[in-house]
């Protein structure tokens, strides 16, 4: 999610890892070496919005300075695409020299920062080797999860792992209680395309309120808890980060609107959508291609919402609420409507879609689930040419 596919890295990936593995292995990292977490900042692309977090070992005196990225998408994968539709995303640890990272966050203009942390020697060693047999090919792959497994998440759990009772977490950096959905909307702007897409194929589990560690799966928020824990070291509580240092300073691009929002787009065929039911209602009329339409886009959502819900592994895909205004069966039912007299049927099954579009801003107001603001326009058309459309039929 967070890195660009730069194919030098896998060029380098086996010359250095056979370069440097069999000394590493055998001697240890010295007295000198440093273990860093290293964030940095957002990128122009999509899976570059939420920033990276890595990890950096150096050692002067093994002549190491690397970098570890839980990042990197797993390629060789014949079926990657499929998977990744499916749910099953498939992530590889890279590990290369950490000049290229920075480099490469150079062209980017992206700020890196690094922590470098309060270890002792042992732990430096045990961080150090988890890191190399996790390198090795037959463990670098994982199923990535990008709110509960990613490239942030890694690098939290390995401090944890190695850090053990010795570490105290600190939640002092979330000042206001928010959901995964809110956090995310806070990384991507939620008038934008992207987001709007997401926003709508993911269901409630993004909506509960997230616990401190929880908000972990963002880098910044692994920077912040970082900056924030303690370490005990020969029974006194210390910081967990010894050093912060500034590796390259660049303002922090900010998410902005597209500029053919989707809340423009969606307001102007709304607004057209209420002058055309504003025409009917005044020649007593129905325009059966206006209905056609609002019945098979919100049908061909609602048909895209259940197979993300039921036939895919994505784990916030399920409970989605959006299915009460993207209904699947109203792709079907849309062909009925081209029809001068549709059924009767058809002016019950309109009454439950009102019923469901009373339903949204419960949901929404209770918080079972947000729903993303440039929908509005929509949902009022939806309801004002539902209760037209059975007014009609009923005629």
């Amino acid at each position: 999610m967070m890195i660009k596919k730069y194919a030098l890295l896998f060029l380098c990936l086996f010359n250095i890892y056979i370069g440097f593995s069999q000394n590493t292995n055998t001697f240890g990292l010295s007295k000198f070496s440093q273990i860093s977490i290293i964030t940095s900042g957002p990128g122009e692309a999509l899976y570059e919005k939420f920033g990276h977090s890595a990890i950096r070992v150096k050692d002067p005196v093994l002549q190491l300075d690397l970098i570890y990225n839980y990042g990197i998408f797993d390629f060789d994968d014949p079926n990657f695409y499929i998977n990744f539709t499916k749910g099953f995303m498939k992530y590889k640890l890279a590990r290369y020299p950490f000049y290229l990272s920075l480099k490469s966050a150079k062209q980017d203009e992206r700020w890196v920062k690094e922590q470098i942390l309060n270890l002792t020697q042992q732990q430096k060693n045990e961080f150090f080797q988890f890191l190399e047999t996790n390198a090795q090919p037959e463990n670098a792959s994982y199923f990535y999860d990008p709110f509960f497994d990613n490239c942030a998440t890694r690098p939290r759990d390995i401090v944890q792992k190695v850090v053990g009772d010795n570490l105290i977490f600190k939640d002092d950096f979330v000042s206001e209680s928010l959901s995964l959905r809110q956090l995310m909307n806070k990384e991507i702007n939620p008038n934008t395309w992207a987001s709007l897409g997401i926003n709508i194929a993911l269901g409630s589990k993004l909506d509960k309120t997230a616990t401190p560690l929880e908000y972990l799966y963002l880098p910044d928020y692994v920077f912040e808890a970082c900056k924030a824990s303690k370490i005990i070291k020969k029974g006194k509580e210390e910081n967990l980060v010894q050093k912060t240092n500034v590796l390259l300073d660049f303002e922090e691009k900010q998410s902005n609107s597209d500029v053919f929002s989707p809340f423009l787009a969606i307001l102007l065929f709304s607004l057209l959508g209420f002058w055309i039911t504003y025409k009917d209602i005044k020649k007593t009329k129905r325009t059966v291609w206006l209905d056609f339409s609002l019945l098979f886009i919100t049908g061909t959502l609602g048909f895209l919402i259940v197979f993300l819900w039921f036939f895919t592994n994505h784990s916030t895909a399920p409970n989605n609420f959006n299915f009460l205004w993207a209904f699947a069966p109203n792709i079907i039912v849309a062909f009925f409507l081209l029809k001068k007299n549709p059924p009767k049927w058809i002016r019950i099954y309109i009454k439950i879609l009102l019923v469901f579009l009373i339903l949204i801003p419960i949901v929404w107001i209770t918080k079972i689930q947000l729903y993303t603001y440039p929908m509005t326009p929509l949902f009022v058309l939806l309801g004002m040419r539902y209760w037209y459309l059975q007014k009609t039929l009923k005629r």
